[in-house]
């Protein structure tokens, strides 16, 4: 088993990642610009099933992904590779990629990784680079073909979405907008909608901090044109179309990221929100914590990391159903074909764990 001191440690380095560069203005919204939510249609529990692993490669799997028969793990906090590649669904282990170092060809951080057109691309925050990877002949490993760095005033990105053959998405932390269009030169080349708070001061003032605190997690489906994102604090769901530019904004009872400022340092004040976001052919998928941060600082590390709840809505952002889960969870993938969903879970030396779902 993990430590707790370890997932105590790993949730901090998860808030400086937040709220490290906020430096002005508190938040206490009182009224939004989006629809309420309160509870789901449907309420189901799901239980999980462990998968087996044969080697302990993990201090903090944070995101999963499958494709055919293969099924890619990212470590957030690795001290020597950020992915590993296994076959699926057996999950034996093949190799690993994206070597923690700072050489050219190595890796500072890996915030994300996406699939497109069977090969990979990683985004590499500290050194504000993309790097596509593609598969060996025979399948059982990674190799580095090409790296992409992004423009310099594209600030600090923390997730990214790929668009089409030409074009990312990447979240604006200067706070001018809500998301970034980035060509497949690192060129920005155009901005899409703004942060959708209430808190006009902030917006006015203080933008790049009010960006950090709604920093959200992302993904795309390019076949229905659907752009979702899910606040890591508070708990605000956000759907873009990009083929006939409609926006819907969701907020569940926990409303819009909350912050203070204390000594210069931005703290959070409300909940811990969000860790993880997909965007079916048919819903959206989003894991959901709900734990506030008065909790989290009285157990001192002691409850588990992650979220206990999968939120599923519709593509226009109707609350469908909720699911409870016996396990405490960080990413996600969800095949619908097979009703699967696999996660990621950061308590324990067997990471990985699958729920079967009914239709929703």
């Amino acid at each position: 088993m993990f430590s707790s001191h370890l997932s105590w440690i790993s949730k901090l380095l998860l808030l400086i990642l937040v709220v490290g560069i906020l430096s002005s203005c508190s938040q206490s919204p009182k009224t939004f610009l989006g629809i309420k939510y309160l509870d789901f249609p449907e309420e189901k529990h799901l239980l999980a099933q462990v998968i087996e692993l044969d080697t302990a490669l993990f201090r903090y799997p944070f995101r999963i992904r499958i494709e055919r028969d293969k099924a890619i793990v990212m470590d957030l906090h690795s001290s020597d590779y950020y992915g590993h590649l296994f076959q699926y669904p057996s999950f034996q282990y093949l190799s690993s990629f994206g070597r923690r170092g700072d050489s050219p060809t190595e890796m500072l951080s890996m915030e994300n990784f996406r699939l497109y057109n069977h090969e990979l691309w990683t985004l590499d925050a500290n050194k504000s680079e993309l790097t596509r990877l593609d598969f060996s002949s025979s399948g059982d490993s990674l190799f580095r073909e090409e790296t992409v760095t992004l423009d310099e005033d594209i600030l600090r990105p923390l997730d990214f979405a790929i668009y089409n053959d030409t074009t990312f998405v990447i979240p604006d932390y200067s706070g001018e907008s809500r998301f970034l269009k980035v060509n497949c030169k690192g060129k920005l080349i155009e901005k899409i909608g703004a942060i959708p708070t209430a808190n006009e001061k902030a917006l006015q003032e203080a933008r790049p901090a009010l960006a950090q605190a709604w920093r959200s997690f992302l993904d795309y489906n390019s076949r229905n044109g659907v752009l979702a994102a899910v606040t890591q604090l508070g708990e605000v769901v956000e759907i873009y179309n990009l083929k006939d530019r409609t926006h819907v904004i969701r907020i569940g009872e926990h409303d819009e990221p909350e912050f203070k400022v204390s000594d210069g340092y931005g703290i959070p004040t409300g909940i811990m929100g969000f860790s993880d976001v997909q965007v079916t052919d048919s819903a959206i998928y989003a894991v959901f914590h709900g734990t506030s941060f008065k909790e989290i600082a009285r157990q001192s590390g002691k409850l588990p990391d992650g979220g206990k709840y999968i939120y599923v809505f519709s593509l226009k952002g109707e609350p469908m159903c909720k699911y409870v889960l016996d396990h405490y969870i960080y990413g996600i993938w969800v095949d619908e074909a097979t009703k699967t969903i696999m996660a990621t879970n950061v308590n324990s030396d067997q990471p990985i764990v699958k729920f079967s779902f009914g239709s929703v």
